[in-house]
């Protein structure tokens, strides 16, 4: 019994001793950092400021590769068969909670067991915008004229299971209203619908839209949070605007490969907290409408798992059916 307890003291103190020299030494090479959309979002857009900064704090290069595709879903497959050695990091946003019902059983990934959970760093609420020359004023009339106009509304998105569709479809049941999702294959084309006067109703985050509304193309009607964002001060809160208090963002996180040693893993999620809490970089992030954030990988996976069976239960409500 005593060697056995010998053995198994030595057995921890070896592998204590390798988590602190992985912590110690690492990273002793470049890191890829992979980003499954488009360059210029907000996506790509955060990613780029923190990996700069992670670049300086770690003493090593971080490459930033862009490898969009069926909603995230390519480039988060190819990061999740990456070496777990804490070499590759993967951005995803709200849509990776959301493609865990979309996709259930169809994928060649587990959204929460094929990753370990670095840190969300960032989130954006979602501003909901009209064509300037819909006739309501605020959401209190919106939902009242929807009531009276089943069906004749159709709101836009970057697409289906895309943080704004889903936000939609939680405020139509919400109020008990009915309009048509037009999906785009991104924000753009959907701006450009709502300023023709194509669909009426246009929701994303405040970056992308705030300039639109700044020019009078479009008219913002509320954002989609219990506060104003200071990238959008003079935009309402859903409820300022008469109605129900429905939330919905957009968010920032980051993940490692399954089984990625955990000192690397702490290491990456307390300088990425660093990184978001400095006033330069918050301040940089309120200016296009995102909140800092920085969690622990704890805090990561709980916020994750909370996101997926909200939007699960909306998903699931809504008959929403992924994309073919």
């Amino acid at each position: 019994m005593r060697r056995s307890i010998l053995l198994a003291f030595a057995a921890a103190m070896a592998a204590s001793g390798l988590a602190w020299g992985q912590q110690s030494t690492y990273p002793t090479r470049p890191i890829r950092w992979i980003v499954p959309y488009t360059p210029g979002g907000i996506t790509d857009s955060v990613t780029r400021i923190v990996a700069h900064k992670l670049e300086e704090r770690l003493g090593q290069t971080i490459v930033v590769e862009n490898k969009p595709g069926a909603n995230s879903i390519v480039g988060v497959d190819v990061a999740s068969k990456a070496p777990p050695d804490g070499y590759t990091i993967v951005t995803v946003i709200a849509a990776h909670a959301a493609n865990a019902t979309l996709y259930a059983g169809k994928l060649n990934f587990d959204p929460v067991k094929s990753f370990e959970p670095i840190s969300l760093a960032a989130v954006a609420p979602l501003i909901l915008t009209v064509n300037p020359n819909f006739p309501p004023k605020d959401v209190k009339e919106l939902i009242e004229y929807a009531k009276a106009n089943p069906d004749k509304i159709s709101f836009g998105s970057s697409g289906v299971g895309s943080a704004t569709h889903l936000t939609i479809e939680l405020l139509k049941q919400t109020a008990g209203i009915r309009m048509v999702h037009v999906p785009y294959k991104g924000t753009a084309p959907g701006i450009a619908a709502a300023t023709a006067g194509d669909i009426q109703v246009l929701g994303d985050v405040p970056s992308s839209l705030m300039p639109h509304v700044r020019a009078g193309k479009l008219r913002a009607m509320c954002l989609f949070a219990s506060k104003r964002s200071p990238g959008a001060p003079e935009v309402p809160t859903i409820t300022e605007a008469g109605g129900p208090p429905v939330e919905g963002s957009t968010w920032v996180m980051f993940l490692a490969p399954a089984g990625t040693p955990a000192a690397i893993v702490n290491r990456l999620s307390a300088e990425t907290a660093k990184i978001v809490s400095d006033p330069e970089i918050r301040k940089r992030f309120e200016e296009i409408g995102i909140d800092a954030a920085g969690t622990t990988p704890a805090e990561t996976a709980k916020f994750l798992a909370d996101e997926i069976e909200k939007w699960g239960n909306v998903i699931r409500t809504a008959g929403v059916k992924p994309e073919m």
